[in-house]
């Protein structure tokens, strides 16, 4: 395989491909240049732009691609989650997203304990489905909540649990690939007289079942000298399965192919094992003074037979305590360790599983491991610990700075654990030689330790010493037994030095293989066999040119400016999750790769690099691909990179404004709180229109604001005109201010009236700060500059009018934190802004501490005793500050049982769900957990919410009145009125 590297021999063969895949597929076909630069990363150190990518609908159109391809000698790059670690999912030919369609879950066999799945479906997906049965898929990875079956497949995935379930080679059962031809065949295990049938077919499988078996033969000598020992290996091709296959043994090429990185063929569909899922796990985690004595603990925690052992060291810890997403975990840990180390006990018997705790605890005891062990034994005990030690990559990864990346190549070594802290100590010894800082998570467990260096790819000398560490680390895991692959594969990072590791004669071996799979090297080349050298392809140092300057007007807090922002990416798709949290809403509904924040990002690094970024930022191409945002904020909490994506649209759109004018829909949801103001005053004649339905149709021709959803109703007393006509209580407090702002103020003034009330009874003096519009509808829109006037007069406001230091608080939470975190982007240099900034406060803590305090009485016997509420968080409330405050309120009233749902970005978004193009995406994503979980509750449950876009998508979509958590107050307070 060699494709043309003159530039129009490249375009010729990219549009009779293109030209030829659309007309044999009923999949999606994209050639643009940004599709082909968001596929040109995974969660690697690589960068390699493909020719073109496809979303296949089914097996017949991968077959379809692969044939094709084969006819133009193009490469194929299978892809499920893209989130490899060696840069597996990335090379220059076609790429098949294999994850947006081909995700479905065909069949759950409890009797047999398998399923036959797509291999696209993600490992979380499939594991709820097999939870109703009491199944689960054995092989258990950080990256289960967007981690594909297929993508396992590819890798030999393993994850914390392989000392009781093994990997993922160990749970196939069979598999229906496409070949490298375009034919399709089964591969499962057959015996002697089956393999010899298959093998008389004059087809590519004929061959492969006549002429790999002879190999077999040939090289068993080979195999069983050159093959590494150790049991948890993801390197090279499984030969040694092969082995002794007859009479005895079948010959099973759906395990054999398992961890050829799409290599040899492309998986379509999987039966899997299941294995019964334990009824419960309990943990005992280590605290230690370091990273050597918690190692050190390991032997014993393994003499109790533990499901798991995993090590998480200072600096992910430390890292973890600067997200609000990881916050709990402070208040759980005792003293400041320095490592943790995660023991777990899987069983059905809770009093046995408890033993072993107490058995495991006395041997630290007694040996003098560590200073204090912490017991999880319930789910509520383990949710902070666990989702801390799922998200070390993601947290290590946001350590970095610039270019300067904590980066995968010396990450997947494994040794037995016996030498495990002998091992540590060497290689600790090769990185401080050569002055590299480094952060250690993993599987102590299985001796494996996910060792991240930070190296500068921009820096020619640190590329070199990273080989150099590459080399000395390699040698060292040879010197131990062990695999410079454990569960991440060879891909780009390490197959350069398979020959070395194999041995000169497997390694040929391994060569043969793949030159009898495919002939053409056009199945994913460049991996396990005549790879190229490890450091070519460098993301940072090859595929970016320097940033050109651009003015923006928003200050970017990173190095790089806006380009760092988005750069900040380093693809380990946490967006891509689907099944918790709020990240990322638009591609929940779509499945899109461009739609996560990971596709939007990368398309923005690849705008902003180009000659006049100021235009790439107008582009419409662009425009699409940011246009399904819902700026909810998410991933600036969610993503560990803390990517701001609702930051770089708003830019993105201030830039397409400049050079395309802005639309007048756009105009007029930025004066919002004028409209609003006006629509108020005109009431009730104001609210006629929004049930006209010829008026509501006329909108939406013009103005594009949807018929199918309700407007607001406008309130003729509004908050203004309430507040005003009523005396002011001098409180013992204090002082503090209430952000009138531009929604409830003039739709919901019933809301601020219940949480005034409750201040001035808690002892607060509470003073209206109605000074204008936070800016917050300007700048969804893009309209910074009248962004960053509202901001100014807001806050010179709030300056001259209210009480230096008084606290600032209101209901509506993209209002209020518009203030602590907008602002400030918009007015970097403004001590004015800062100082606000630092007065805002929830309502819901002042009124937490009133009423702990005894200020605030809640009756026993409230209407809302005996109910139950479900609170649902308001997306930005979540991305800056969480909803514990609010939770803590809801609790605070007497006789109910609170819980929050978790059920993502309603989907409303402001002025999103309003307009035309986006309702039906709007309603998909509150259809996807919201809509559910309030129709499962019954219908006495109180929903709780605190956004007022949130409120008006509850009644739109689930057909359910929701209440602002103040209200509830007021009304245990006084009874419904």
């Amino acid at each position: 395989m060699n494709l043309p590297t003159a530039t129009a021999d490249r375009s010729a063969v990219a549009s009779r491909l293109a030209d030829t895949l659309r007309a044999t597929m009923d999949g999606e076909v994209a050639f643009d240049d940004y599709s082909r630069h968001i596929f040109s990363r995974d969660a690697s150190m690589y960068s390699i732009t493909p020719l073109g990518v496809v979303f296949p609908r089914h097996a017949d159109d991968v077959a379809a691609a692969v044939r094709a391809a084969s006819e133009l000698g193009v490469p194929i790059v299978p892809r499920g989650a893209g989130t490899s670690l060696a840069g597996q999912t990335v090379g220059p030919g076609l790429v098949l997203d294999l994850s947006r369609y081909m995700n479905r879950i065909l069949e759950i066999d409890p009797i047999a304990r398998t399923a036959l799945v797509e291999v696209g479906v993600v490992q979380d997906q499939l594991n709820q489905a097999a939870a109703a049965h009491g199944l689960m898929f054995g092989p258990d990875t950080s990256t289960s909540n967007r981690a594909t079956i297929g993508g396992m497949i590819g890798n030999n995935s393993a994850g914390s649990g392989s000392r009781t379930y093994g990997m993922t080679i160990d749970h196939v059962r069979a598999l229906d690939v496409v070949l490298s031809d375009g034919s399709r065949a089964r591969l499962e295990s057959v015996d002697e007289a089956e393999r010899k049938r298959r093998a008389a077919a004059q087809t590519l499988e004929g061959r492969i079942y006549q002429e790999l078996p002879e190999l077999v033969i040939a090289e068993e000598a080979t195999i069983k000298a050159g093959m590494p020992t150790f049991w948890r290996r993801a390197c090279g091709y499984r030969l040694d399965r092969l082995v002794g296959f007859g009479a005895d043994k079948p010959f099973d090429l759906a395990k054999f192919v398992v961890g050829a990185e799409g290599t040899l063929v492309v998986a379509t569909h999987a039966v899997v094992d299941l294995v019964p899922k334990p009824a419960r796990t309990v943990y005992a985690v280590g605290h230690f003074t370091d990273t050597v004595s918690a190692i050190a603990a390991t032997t014993d925690a393994l003499s109790c037979e533990p499901h798991q052992v995993e090590l998480m060291d200072r600096t992910i810890l430390e890292l973890s305590r600067q997200k609000i997403e990881y916050a709990e975990l402070g208040n759980i840990l005792v003293g400041d360790p320095g490592a943790l180390l995660f023991v777990s006990f899987s069983g059905d018997d809770e009093a046995q599983l408890i033993a072993e705790l107490d058995r495991l605890d006395r041997l630290w005891r007694q040996n003098g491991h560590g200073y204090h062990t912490l017991r999880a034994i319930t789910a509520a005990d383990q949710t902070a610990l666990l989702k801390v030690r799922k998200s070390s990559l993601g947290l290590l990864m946001a350590a970095g700075e610039g270019t300067r990346r904590p980066l995968a190549f010396v990450e997947d070594t494994a040794v037995d654990p016996a030498h495990l802290a002998e091992y540590t100590k060497r290689f600790k010894e090769i990185l401080d030689e050569h002055h590299m800082a480094a952060g250690f998570y993993g599987h102590c467990s299985v001796g494996c330790l996910h060792i991240r260096p930070f190296v500068d790819l921009t820096d020619p000398d640190q590329v070199i010493k990273m080989r150099t560490v590459a080399e000395a680390v390699k040698d060292l895991v040879a010197e131990y037994g062990g695999v410079n692959s454990s569960e991440h594969g060879d891909g780009l990072a390490r197959s350069e030095f398979n020959r070395e590791i194999f041995g000169d004669e497997l390694y040929e071996a391994m060569r043969k293989v793949k030159r009898l799979f495919d002939p053409g090297n056009i199945m994913n080349p460049g991996k396990i066999v005549d790879a190229p050298p490890m450091t070519d392809n460098l993301r940072d140092r090859d595929a970016l040119p320097p940033a050109p300057p651009l003015t923006t007007k928003l200050h970017f807090e990173v190095v790089g400016g806006m380009r760092g922002a988005a750069d900040r990416c380093m693809n380990i798709g946490l967006c891509r999750k689907s099944t918790s949290g709020v990240m990322c809403p638009s591609y929940i509904a779509t499945k899109n790769e461009e739609h996560a924040t990971r596709g939007r990002a990368n398309a923005l690094v690849k705008a902003l690099s180009e000659p006049d970024p100021h235009a790439a930022l107008g582009g419409e191409r662009l425009h699409e691909i940011l246009d399904l945002c819902l700026m909810c904020k998410a991933c600036k909490s969610e993503c560990p990179m803390s990517v701001d994506m609702a930051s770089l649209k708003a830019e993105t759109l201030a830039h397409h404004h400049e050079i395309h004018g802005t639309p007048l829909r756009s105009r007029v949801f930025g004066s919002i709180r004028f409209l609003n103001r006006l629509g108020s005053a005109t009431a009730p004649l104001s609210n006629l229109p929004g049930r006209n339905g010829f008026a509501r149709r006329i909108m939406d021709r013009t103005l594009g604001i949807t018929a199918a959803r309700p407007l607001p109703v406008f309130q003729r007393v509004n908050l203004l005109r309430w507040f005003r006509r009523r005396d002011v209580t001098v409180g013992p407090l204090g002082t503090v201010n209430w952000l009138a702002d531009s929604f409830t103020t003039f739709t919901e003034p019933h809301i601020g009236a219940a949480a005034i009330e409750l201040l001035e009874r808690a002892g607060w003096r509470v003073e209206l700060a109605s000074g204008g519009c936070c800016g917050r509808s300007s700048m969804s829109k893009g309209l910074l500059d009248d962004a960053k006037k509202k901001a100014s007069t807001l806050v010179q406001s709030l300056t001259e009018r209210t009480e230096p230091g008084s606290p600032i608080v209101g209901c509506e939470p993209s209002c209020l934190f518009m203030l602590r975190d907008e602002h400030v982007a918009l007015l970097p240099d403004s001590d004015a802004v800062r100082a606000v900034a630092g007065r805002v406060k929830q309502v819901e803590e002042l009124l937490v501490d009133a009423i702990d305090a005894g200020r605030l009485a809640l009756r026993a016997d409230s209407p809302l005793a005996g109910r139950r509420i479900v609170f649902h968080g308001h997306c930005h409330q979540k991305a800056e500050v969480g909803t514990a405050a609010t939770m803590a309120l809801l609790r605070r009233i007497p006789g109910v049982e609170v819980v929050e749902i978790d059920s993502g970005c309603c989907g409303m978004a402001g002025s999103f769900g309003f307009e035309s193009e986006h309702y039906e995406t709007s309603m998909a994503v509150g259809g996807d957990r919201l809509f559910p979980a309030l129709a499962a509750e019954p219908e006495d449950t109180i929903v709780a919410a605190t956004g007022v876009s949130c409120r008006q998508q509850i009644f739109h979509g689930a057909g359910r009145t929701a209440w602002h958590p103040v209200e509830l107050v007021r009304a245990a307070l006084a009874g419904i009125e």
